[in-house]
């Protein structure tokens, strides 16, 4: 394999101090900066070279130096850019398209990353790898440690799509509880690194994550598209920098004339990088405990949050926010519309772009792709709620959820997922802790923690509101 390690530092761009290629590390030990892989482009342009088929490792001159002979693999990348005619023509668009991240071997965009970062530790003589995931990262890595034949330890936040969880266990991973959300899972993750010594996989934690998924820009390129827009959904905010770097390393290297305006998508119960992109001077604010569907980017306190703010600045791009109605929606249009059925995540690209039409932002002629990051097959809660839809209609409203969670208060002071038992596991239980939530702020509901859990009891209120909905259904 060509090296170009003489073409490339790891930087702080902060404060400009170097540090060796390897091992990866992601913060700067003088000013706590974010550390990222920095090539000369003058001189790697002249080093350039793609070979082989559409695949991941066909940029591997454009990744940090690792042995061929080390590379693990399982087919990733070369993943399909699909033209969209039915769901195009009915939101108003001439050419949308999708880069579908779903027909990776795990069905997502992260085992692109995965293969570059397990490839590493095999390089530098790991035998075991560790990670923080709340989904598909850690599916991944379970995956691609297995083919290469390491340890792998993931650690995972109490919110998890029972889907990804499976495949993770499937693996036979070494699994370990980090906190109830991803920010406690990635503190406990450099815990355990630095106790242990193993290979830390952590997208937030390691920068190689940033070069392996850039070339998601340079597929999109070879693949004959040049994007006027570049729609991403948002969590910690590397994604949408990683799509933007790569497209930014094509027009310094002279490939192409301009970078696509990127846009970041979060959902509304879940949008910090959208309220600093809204504000002027930006800056990234943290939310406590926020509650969405779309698991895959429940991030309060994205790391890369202001590198996503930068992409978004300097190509001119957007930030806009979806709700999990808007979401849900998209979801079952793709599925019926294209034949494609995403996680939720990957759907609130289309809502989001069916915003900006109305908006006036996308014209009907401009070029748009969405970013379709995995798969619906890994979020099964969504596949119950589409199964119980029919014979749900008319119980499950907004009114009858809470209602029904009012009674069992009523009863007596419980927590939410015994509430989600008792109610028969009708909706997820993620709408449970919603309901719950809007309840308390309305005060129907006050909360106490007893035992580490976290119990609801109706107030007088909540007593009134629910005897007076009794009184309309004349029950």
């Amino acid at each position: 394999m060509k090296n170009n390690g003489d073409v490339l530092k790891l930087q702080c761009l902060k404060c400009g101090r170097e540090y060796p290629l390897f091992p990866p590390r992601h913060k700067c030990a003088k000013c706590g900066g974010l550390l990222e892989y920095v090539y000369d482009y003058s001189e790697l342009r002249d080093k350039l070279f793609f070979e082989g088929p559409l695949s991941q490792w066909r940029y591997r001159s454009v990744f940090p130096p690792i042995n061929e002979n080390r590379v693990v693999s399982l087919g990733e990348g070369g993943t399909p850019l699909q033209h969209s005619k039915r769901l195009a023509e009915k939101i108003g668009l001439e050419n949308l398209f999708f880069k579908d991240e779903t027909r990776n071997p795990t069905y997502s965009f992260r085992d692109r990353c995965a293969s570059v970062m397990v490839s590493n530790a095999l390089d530098l003589s790991y035998f075991s790898v560790l990670c923080a995931s709340n989904g598909n990262l850690g599916a991944s890595i379970a995956a691609y440690s297995s083919k290469a034949g390491l340890e792998c330890h993931v650690v995972v936040p109490a919110e998890v799509d029972e889907g990804k969880l499976a495949q993770m266990m499937i693996y036979e991973v070494d699994l370990i509880r980090g906190g109830w959300t991803i920010e406690e899972a990635i503190k406990k993750a450099a815990q355990v690194e630095s106790e242990t010594g193993w290979y830390q996989a952590t997208a937030d934690l390691n920068p190689l994550v940033i070069e392996a998924q850039k070339v998601i820009s340079y597929e999109i390129y070879e693949q004959g598209i040049s994007p006027d827009f570049l729609v991403v959904p948002v969590g910690s905010g590397g994604t949408i920098y990683s799509v933007w770097k790569g497209f930014n390393e094509l027009k310094e290297m002279g490939l192409i004339d301009s970078v696509p305006k990127m846009v970041c998508v979060q959902p509304e119960a879940c949008s910090p990088v959208v309220a600093a992109y809204n504000k002027k001077p930006v800056k990234v604010e943290n939310r406590v405990k926020p509650r969405t569907v779309v698991l895959a980017v429940l991030v309060s306190n994205p790391v890369y949050g202001e590198k996503a703010l930068l992409a978004v600045e300097k190509s001119g791009g957007s930030a806009i926010s979806v709700s999990d109605y808007e979401v849900l929606k998209a979801q079952r249009e793709l599925a019926v519309f294209e034949g494609l059925f995403v996680e939720p995540a990957s759907a609130s690209t289309i809502a989001a772009v069916k915003k900006l039409v109305i908006q006036g932002v996308i014209n009907k002629k401009e070029k748009v792709v969405c970013l379709l990051t995995g798969s619906g097959l890994k979020a099964p809660h969504i596949l119950e709620e589409l199964s119980r839809r029919k014979r749900l209609e008319g119980f499950e409203t907004e009114t009858g959820a809470k209602e029904e969670i009012l009674k069992i208060l009523r009863e007596e002071p419980s927590y939410g997922y015994l509430i989600w038992k008792k109610m028969g596991k009708r909706i997820t239980l993620q709408a449970v802790y919603q309901h719950l939530n809007q309840l308390g702020r309305k005060g129907f509901l006050t909360s106490y923690s007893m035992n580490g859990r976290k119990y609801f009891r109706i107030t007088t209120k909540g007593r009134k509101a629910l005897k007076a909905l009794e009184g309309l259904k004349g029950i």
